[in-house]
Protein backbone atom coordinates (compact mmCIF):
# COMPACT_ATOMS: atom_id res chain seq x y z
CA UNK A 1 0.00 0.00 0.00
CA UNK A 2 1.20 3.24 -0.98
CA UNK A 3 1.80 5.10 2.85
CA UNK A 4 1.66 8.40 1.23
CA UNK A 5 -1.98 7.79 0.28
CA UNK A 6 -3.00 6.15 3.55
CA UNK A 7 -1.84 9.24 5.49
CA UNK A 8 -3.48 11.30 3.36
CA UNK A 9 -6.79 9.39 4.01
CA UNK A 10 -6.20 9.17 8.15
CA UNK A 11 -5.27 12.67 7.72
CA UNK A 12 -8.73 13.65 5.77
CA UNK A 13 -10.59 11.61 8.97
CA UNK A 14 -8.82 13.09 11.33
CA UNK A 15 -9.26 16.72 10.11
CA UNK A 16 -12.76 16.13 9.66
CA UNK A 17 -13.41 14.00 12.56
CA UNK A 18 -16.35 16.49 13.88
CA UNK A 19 -18.20 16.77 10.73
CA UNK A 20 -18.40 12.88 10.41
CA UNK A 21 -19.44 12.11 14.05
CA UNK A 22 -22.25 15.54 13.55
CA UNK A 23 -23.38 13.30 10.63
CA UNK A 24 -23.97 10.46 12.79
CA UNK A 25 -25.59 12.17 15.94
CA UNK A 26 -27.76 14.23 13.40
CA UNK A 27 -28.97 10.72 12.92
CA UNK A 28 -29.01 9.32 15.96
CA UNK A 29 -31.10 12.45 17.36
CA UNK A 30 -33.30 11.78 14.43
CA UNK A 31 -34.18 8.30 14.49
CA UNK A 32 -36.92 6.97 11.62
CA UNK A 33 -38.09 3.67 10.78
CA UNK A 34 -37.45 1.59 7.82
CA UNK A 35 -38.78 3.13 4.13
CA UNK A 36 -39.33 6.66 6.17
CA UNK A 37 -35.66 7.55 6.54
CA UNK A 38 -35.96 11.18 5.09
CA UNK A 39 -34.07 13.05 7.29
CA UNK A 40 -31.06 10.26 7.06
CA UNK A 41 -30.88 10.09 3.59
CA UNK A 42 -30.68 14.26 3.32
CA UNK A 43 -28.02 14.46 5.55
CA UNK A 44 -25.75 11.61 4.19
CA UNK A 45 -26.58 12.62 0.20
CA UNK A 46 -25.90 16.13 1.13
CA UNK A 47 -22.24 15.44 2.63
CA UNK A 48 -21.49 13.20 -0.41
CA UNK A 49 -22.78 15.69 -3.28
CA UNK A 50 -20.30 18.29 -1.16
CA UNK A 51 -17.53 15.97 -1.72
CA UNK A 52 -18.47 15.93 -5.41
CA UNK A 53 -20.47 12.82 -5.69
CA UNK A 54 -22.83 12.37 -7.72
CA UNK A 55 -25.98 11.50 -6.34
CA UNK A 56 -29.08 9.49 -7.34
CA UNK A 57 -32.13 9.16 -5.04
CA UNK A 58 -34.92 6.40 -5.32
CA UNK A 59 -32.86 3.79 -6.87
CA UNK A 60 -34.69 0.79 -7.48
CA UNK A 61 -38.00 1.54 -6.71
CA UNK A 62 -37.25 2.73 -2.90
CA UNK A 63 -37.65 5.58 -1.99
CA UNK A 64 -34.97 6.32 0.61
CA UNK A 65 -32.11 4.27 -1.50
CA UNK A 66 -29.36 5.78 -3.66
CA UNK A 67 -26.24 5.51 -5.00
CA UNK A 68 -23.49 8.12 -4.58
CA UNK A 69 -20.12 7.66 -7.28
CA UNK A 70 -17.27 9.58 -7.43
CA UNK A 71 -14.80 8.17 -10.23
CA UNK A 72 -10.87 7.61 -10.36
CA UNK A 73 -8.41 8.64 -12.56
CA UNK A 74 -9.05 6.06 -14.89
CA UNK A 75 -11.55 2.87 -15.64
CA UNK A 76 -11.26 0.21 -12.93
CA UNK A 77 -13.34 -1.60 -10.06
CA UNK A 78 -16.30 -0.42 -8.31
CA UNK A 79 -16.31 -0.38 -4.74
CA UNK A 80 -18.87 0.00 -2.99
CA UNK A 81 -19.16 0.91 1.03
CA UNK A 82 -23.26 0.32 1.97
CA UNK A 83 -24.69 3.01 4.55
CA UNK A 84 -27.51 1.76 6.68
CA UNK A 85 -29.78 4.48 8.58
CA UNK A 86 -32.91 2.89 9.95
CA UNK A 87 -34.10 2.87 13.60
CA UNK A 88 -35.85 0.48 15.78
CA UNK A 89 -39.30 1.12 17.43
CA UNK A 90 -39.09 2.79 20.81
CA UNK A 91 -35.65 1.87 20.83
CA UNK A 92 -34.17 4.48 18.15
CA UNK A 93 -30.63 3.50 17.44
CA UNK A 94 -30.38 0.99 19.25
CA UNK A 95 -28.48 -1.38 16.90
CA UNK A 96 -26.14 1.49 15.83
CA UNK A 97 -27.26 2.34 12.25
CA UNK A 98 -26.57 6.28 12.75
CA UNK A 99 -23.08 5.04 12.65
CA UNK A 100 -23.09 2.76 9.62
CA UNK A 101 -24.10 5.30 7.32
CA UNK A 102 -21.78 8.48 8.82
CA UNK A 103 -19.12 5.51 8.75
CA UNK A 104 -19.43 4.73 4.83
CA UNK A 105 -19.96 8.60 4.32
CA UNK A 106 -16.78 9.25 6.00
CA UNK A 107 -14.47 6.41 4.69
CA UNK A 108 -15.75 7.57 0.61
CA UNK A 109 -14.89 11.13 1.46
CA UNK A 110 -11.58 10.27 2.63
CA UNK A 111 -11.05 8.04 0.18
CA UNK A 112 -12.10 10.36 -2.64
CA UNK A 113 -9.74 12.70 -1.94
CA UNK A 114 -6.73 9.94 -3.54
CA UNK A 115 -8.80 8.56 -6.05
CA UNK A 116 -6.73 11.07 -8.52
CA UNK A 117 -4.25 8.61 -7.90
CA UNK A 118 -5.74 5.39 -8.52
CA UNK A 119 -7.92 3.81 -11.04
CA UNK A 120 -11.52 2.96 -10.47
CA UNK A 121 -15.23 4.30 -8.46
CA UNK A 122 -16.06 4.84 -5.04
CA UNK A 123 -19.35 3.71 -4.65
CA UNK A 124 -21.75 5.05 -1.82
CA UNK A 125 -24.87 2.38 -1.31
CA UNK A 126 -27.70 3.62 0.55
CA UNK A 127 -30.02 0.94 2.22
CA UNK A 128 -32.87 1.25 3.99
CA UNK A 129 -35.26 -0.98 6.03
CA UNK A 130 -32.61 -3.42 7.17
CA UNK A 131 -34.62 -4.35 10.81
CA UNK A 132 -37.93 -4.81 9.34
CA UNK A 133 -37.45 -4.60 5.26
CA UNK A 134 -34.42 -5.90 3.93
CA UNK A 135 -34.01 -3.13 1.74
CA UNK A 136 -30.53 -4.78 0.16
CA UNK A 137 -32.69 -7.42 -0.87
CA UNK A 138 -34.84 -5.46 -3.16
CA UNK A 139 -31.02 -3.85 -4.39
CA UNK A 140 -30.11 -7.20 -5.12
CA UNK A 141 -33.16 -8.65 -7.13
CA UNK A 142 -32.62 -4.64 -8.91
CA UNK A 143 -29.63 -5.68 -10.33
CA UNK A 144 -28.00 -2.49 -8.14
CA UNK A 145 -25.09 -4.98 -7.59
CA UNK A 146 -24.23 -6.28 -10.76
CA UNK A 147 -20.73 -3.61 -11.75
CA UNK A 148 -19.65 -4.05 -7.88
CA UNK A 149 -16.21 -5.26 -7.30
CA UNK A 150 -16.47 -5.85 -3.98
CA UNK A 151 -19.16 -4.46 -0.83
CA UNK A 152 -18.22 -3.53 2.24
CA UNK A 153 -19.77 -1.96 5.32
CA UNK A 154 -19.17 -1.99 9.25
CA UNK A 155 -21.64 -2.51 12.38
CA UNK A 156 -21.15 -1.49 15.62
CA UNK A 157 -21.24 -4.20 18.10
CA UNK A 158 -18.98 -4.70 21.90
CA UNK A 159 -15.94 -6.17 20.05
CA UNK A 160 -14.16 -5.97 16.72
CA UNK A 161 -14.75 -9.07 14.54
CA UNK A 162 -13.99 -9.27 10.82
CA UNK A 163 -15.15 -13.35 10.09
CA UNK A 164 -18.94 -12.72 10.43
CA UNK A 165 -21.62 -15.41 9.50
CA UNK A 166 -25.73 -15.19 9.98
CA UNK A 167 -28.46 -17.12 9.63
CA UNK A 168 -30.90 -17.44 6.37
CA UNK A 169 -34.13 -16.01 7.14
CA UNK A 170 -37.66 -16.96 6.17
CA UNK A 171 -40.63 -14.35 7.29
CA UNK A 172 -43.99 -16.20 7.11
CA UNK A 173 -47.77 -15.06 8.14
CA UNK A 174 -50.18 -17.95 8.64
CA UNK A 175 -53.93 -17.46 8.73
CA UNK A 176 -56.25 -19.47 9.57
CA UNK A 177 -60.10 -19.85 8.88
CA UNK A 178 -62.52 -21.31 10.56
CA UNK A 179 -66.45 -20.70 11.10
CA UNK A 180 -67.76 -18.02 14.07
CA UNK A 181 -70.47 -19.18 16.05
CA UNK A 182 -71.23 -18.68 20.04
CA UNK A 183 -68.94 -20.23 22.10
CA UNK A 184 -71.73 -21.04 24.75
CA UNK A 185 -74.41 -21.69 23.09
CA UNK A 186 -73.35 -23.46 19.97
CA UNK A 187 -70.01 -24.11 20.02
CA UNK A 188 -70.97 -27.28 17.63
CA UNK A 189 -71.47 -25.09 14.90
CA UNK A 190 -68.19 -23.25 15.03
CA UNK A 191 -64.81 -24.00 13.59
CA UNK A 192 -61.98 -22.47 15.68
CA UNK A 193 -59.09 -20.65 13.62
CA UNK A 194 -57.47 -19.73 17.08
CA UNK A 195 -57.13 -23.59 17.58
CA UNK A 196 -55.30 -23.98 14.62
CA UNK A 197 -53.34 -21.54 15.11
CA UNK A 198 -52.42 -23.10 18.74
CA UNK A 199 -51.94 -26.54 17.50
CA UNK A 200 -49.27 -24.59 14.81
CA UNK A 201 -47.36 -23.80 17.74
CA UNK A 202 -47.76 -27.09 19.26
CA UNK A 203 -46.75 -28.90 16.27
CA UNK A 204 -43.49 -26.77 15.80
CA UNK A 205 -43.00 -26.92 19.65
CA UNK A 206 -42.58 -30.98 18.80
CA UNK A 207 -41.27 -30.44 15.87
CA UNK A 208 -37.89 -28.77 17.41
CA UNK A 209 -36.24 -31.28 18.81
CA UNK A 210 -35.52 -33.33 15.62
CA UNK A 211 -33.88 -30.01 13.69
CA UNK A 212 -30.48 -29.21 13.09
CA UNK A 213 -28.33 -27.41 15.38
CA UNK A 214 -28.59 -23.61 14.24
CA UNK A 215 -32.50 -23.69 13.11
CA UNK A 216 -34.20 -21.00 14.67
CA UNK A 217 -38.68 -20.83 14.57
CA UNK A 218 -39.51 -18.24 16.76
CA UNK A 219 -43.34 -16.74 16.83
CA UNK A 220 -46.50 -14.48 17.84
CA UNK A 221 -50.27 -14.84 17.55
CA UNK A 222 -50.61 -11.23 15.95
CA UNK A 223 -54.73 -11.73 15.46
CA UNK A 224 -56.37 -14.15 17.64
CA UNK A 225 -60.46 -13.28 18.11
CA UNK A 226 -62.03 -10.35 19.41
CA UNK A 227 -63.80 -11.82 21.83
CA UNK A 228 -64.08 -14.87 24.27
CA UNK A 229 -67.65 -15.64 24.03
CA UNK A 230 -67.47 -15.57 19.60
CA UNK A 231 -65.59 -18.69 18.09
CA UNK A 232 -62.76 -17.12 15.75
CA UNK A 233 -63.48 -17.42 12.21
CA UNK A 234 -60.03 -15.89 11.53
CA UNK A 235 -56.73 -16.01 13.74
CA UNK A 236 -53.11 -15.24 12.34
CA UNK A 237 -49.15 -15.65 13.74
CA UNK A 238 -45.92 -14.58 11.90
CA UNK A 239 -42.75 -16.24 12.40
CA UNK A 240 -39.21 -16.03 11.59
CA UNK A 241 -37.19 -19.32 10.35
CA UNK A 242 -34.13 -19.18 10.18
CA UNK A 243 -30.92 -21.76 9.74
CA UNK A 244 -27.46 -21.38 8.99
CA UNK A 245 -27.61 -21.89 5.47
CA UNK A 246 -30.66 -21.52 2.41
CA UNK A 247 -30.29 -25.07 1.59
CA UNK A 248 -31.03 -26.19 5.09
CA UNK A 249 -33.74 -23.75 5.63
CA UNK A 250 -35.57 -25.02 2.73
CA UNK A 251 -35.98 -28.31 4.35
CA UNK A 252 -36.95 -27.01 7.62
CA UNK A 253 -39.38 -24.62 5.75
CA UNK A 254 -41.30 -27.63 4.38
CA UNK A 255 -41.48 -29.29 8.00
CA UNK A 256 -42.90 -25.76 9.07
CA UNK A 257 -45.59 -25.84 6.52
CA UNK A 258 -46.62 -29.51 6.76
CA UNK A 259 -47.19 -28.78 10.45
CA UNK A 260 -49.60 -25.68 8.98
CA UNK A 261 -51.59 -27.95 7.15
CA UNK A 262 -51.48 -30.92 9.88
CA UNK A 263 -53.20 -28.25 12.42
CA UNK A 264 -55.50 -26.78 9.60
CA UNK A 265 -56.93 -30.78 9.37
CA UNK A 266 -57.18 -31.35 12.98
CA UNK A 267 -58.78 -28.52 14.07
CA UNK A 268 -61.29 -27.98 10.76
CA UNK A 269 -59.85 -25.03 9.39
CA UNK A 270 -58.44 -23.43 6.36
CA UNK A 271 -54.64 -21.80 6.40
CA UNK A 272 -52.74 -19.90 3.88
CA UNK A 273 -49.32 -18.77 4.22
CA UNK A 274 -47.35 -16.05 2.70
CA UNK A 275 -43.43 -14.21 3.22
CA UNK A 276 -44.50 -10.89 4.68
CA UNK A 277 -41.11 -9.48 4.72
CA UNK A 278 -38.42 -10.49 2.50
CA UNK A 279 -36.09 -13.90 2.64
CA UNK A 280 -32.53 -13.62 3.73
CA UNK A 281 -29.41 -15.67 2.76
CA UNK A 282 -26.86 -15.97 5.05
CA UNK A 283 -24.09 -14.03 5.23
CA UNK A 284 -21.08 -15.55 3.31
CA UNK A 285 -18.12 -13.38 4.35
CA UNK A 286 -15.31 -13.25 1.84
CA UNK A 287 -12.07 -14.00 4.02
CA UNK A 288 -9.58 -12.96 1.90
CA UNK A 289 -10.91 -9.24 2.00
CA UNK A 290 -11.59 -9.61 5.87
CA UNK A 291 -8.27 -10.22 6.44
CA UNK A 292 -7.13 -6.96 4.17
CA UNK A 293 -9.76 -5.04 6.90
CA UNK A 294 -7.95 -6.91 9.50
CA UNK A 295 -4.72 -5.98 8.73
CA UNK A 296 -6.74 -2.26 8.43
CA UNK A 297 -7.50 -2.50 11.99
CA UNK A 298 -4.23 -3.46 12.97
CA UNK A 299 -2.20 -0.63 11.80
CA UNK A 300 -4.72 1.43 12.88
CA UNK A 301 -3.66 0.51 16.64
CA UNK A 302 -6.85 -1.95 17.00
CA UNK A 303 -4.80 -4.90 19.31
CA UNK A 304 -7.43 -7.49 19.57
CA UNK A 305 -10.14 -8.88 17.02
CA UNK A 306 -12.38 -11.24 18.50
CA UNK A 307 -12.33 -14.64 16.36
CA UNK A 308 -15.35 -14.93 14.04
CA UNK A 309 -18.53 -16.76 15.41
CA UNK A 310 -21.70 -18.07 14.28
CA UNK A 311 -24.05 -15.28 14.30
CA UNK A 312 -27.40 -16.01 15.66
CA UNK A 313 -29.56 -13.40 14.04
CA UNK A 314 -30.06 -12.51 10.21
CA UNK A 315 -28.77 -9.81 7.94
CA UNK A 316 -29.76 -8.75 4.54
CA UNK A 317 -26.30 -8.09 3.71
CA UNK A 318 -26.29 -11.96 3.22
CA UNK A 319 -28.27 -11.47 0.13
CA UNK A 320 -25.20 -9.04 -1.10
CA UNK A 321 -22.93 -11.57 0.17
CA UNK A 322 -23.96 -14.46 -2.37
CA UNK A 323 -23.61 -11.92 -5.57
CA UNK A 324 -20.61 -9.68 -4.74
CA UNK A 325 -17.61 -10.59 -2.47
CA UNK A 326 -18.49 -9.27 0.77
CA UNK A 327 -17.68 -8.38 4.22
CA UNK A 328 -19.78 -7.38 7.25
CA UNK A 329 -17.40 -6.83 10.26
CA UNK A 330 -17.93 -5.47 13.47
CA UNK A 331 -15.83 -2.59 15.36
CA UNK A 332 -16.60 -1.94 19.24
CA UNK A 333 -18.35 0.57 20.81
CA UNK A 334 -18.79 -0.44 24.23
CA UNK A 335 -17.41 -3.08 26.54
CA UNK A 336 -17.92 -6.76 26.17
CA UNK A 337 -21.41 -7.81 26.76
CA UNK A 338 -23.15 -4.53 25.62
CA UNK A 339 -25.97 -5.92 23.63
CA UNK A 340 -27.73 -4.72 20.51
CA UNK A 341 -31.42 -3.65 20.43
CA UNK A 342 -30.66 -2.61 24.05
CA UNK A 343 -31.55 1.25 25.67
CA UNK A 344 -27.60 0.87 26.22
CA UNK A 345 -26.91 0.27 22.89
CA UNK A 346 -28.44 3.02 21.71
CA UNK A 347 -26.91 5.18 24.32
CA UNK A 348 -23.31 3.92 23.37
CA UNK A 349 -23.40 4.91 19.43
CA UNK A 350 -24.42 8.51 20.08
CA UNK A 351 -21.32 8.51 23.45
CA UNK A 352 -17.39 8.95 23.20
CA UNK A 353 -17.22 5.12 22.65
CA UNK A 354 -19.86 4.99 19.65
CA UNK A 355 -17.39 7.87 17.88
CA UNK A 356 -14.47 5.66 18.32
CA UNK A 357 -15.68 3.45 16.88
CA UNK A 358 -17.38 4.95 13.89
CA UNK A 359 -13.91 6.45 12.88
CA UNK A 360 -11.98 3.66 13.32
CA UNK A 361 -14.33 1.88 11.24
CA UNK A 362 -14.55 4.76 8.75
CA UNK A 363 -10.89 4.16 8.47
CA UNK A 364 -10.94 0.40 7.96
CA UNK A 365 -13.30 0.55 5.68
CA UNK A 366 -11.32 2.96 3.74
CA UNK A 367 -7.90 1.35 3.98
CA UNK A 368 -9.47 -1.83 2.69
CA UNK A 369 -11.08 -0.14 -0.27
CA UNK A 370 -7.25 1.45 -1.32
CA UNK A 371 -6.00 -2.07 -0.83
CA UNK A 372 -8.54 -3.73 -3.17
CA UNK A 373 -7.70 -0.73 -5.63
CA UNK A 374 -3.86 -0.22 -5.80
CA UNK A 375 -3.37 -4.34 -5.66
CA UNK A 376 -4.95 -6.15 -8.76
CA UNK A 377 -3.43 -9.47 -7.27
CA UNK A 378 -5.51 -9.17 -4.26
CA UNK A 379 -8.68 -8.42 -6.16
CA UNK A 380 -7.85 -11.39 -7.83
CA UNK A 381 -7.72 -13.25 -4.91
CA UNK A 382 -10.95 -12.00 -3.44
CA UNK A 383 -12.49 -12.68 -7.18
CA UNK A 384 -11.29 -16.56 -6.97
CA UNK A 385 -12.55 -17.06 -3.35
CA UNK A 386 -16.02 -15.76 -4.41
CA UNK A 387 -16.40 -17.90 -7.22
CA UNK A 388 -15.23 -20.99 -5.16
CA UNK A 389 -17.59 -20.44 -2.43
CA UNK A 390 -20.53 -19.67 -4.90
CA UNK A 391 -20.11 -23.04 -6.19
CA UNK A 392 -20.01 -24.95 -3.12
Amino acid sequence: MDIRLKERIIKYLDVHREEIISISDKIHSNPEPGFREYFAVETLTEALTRGGFAVQRGIAGLETAFRAEFEGRAAGPKVAFIAEYDALPELGHGCGHNLIGAASVGAALALSQVLDKLGGTMVVLGSPAEETGGGKVTLVEQGVFQDIAVAMMVHPADRFTVDVSSLAMDALEFTFYGKSAHAAASPHDGRNALEGVIQLFNSLNALRPYLKDGVRINGIISEGGQAPNIIPARAVARFYVRAKKRTILEDVLERVLACARGAAEATGTRVEWYNYEPSYDNMVTNRELARVFQDSLFSLGVSQVAEGKAGMGSLDMGNVSRVVPAIHPYVAIGPLGLAAHTPEFAQAAADRTGHQGLMIGAKALALTALEVLQKPHVLRKIREEFAQKIKS
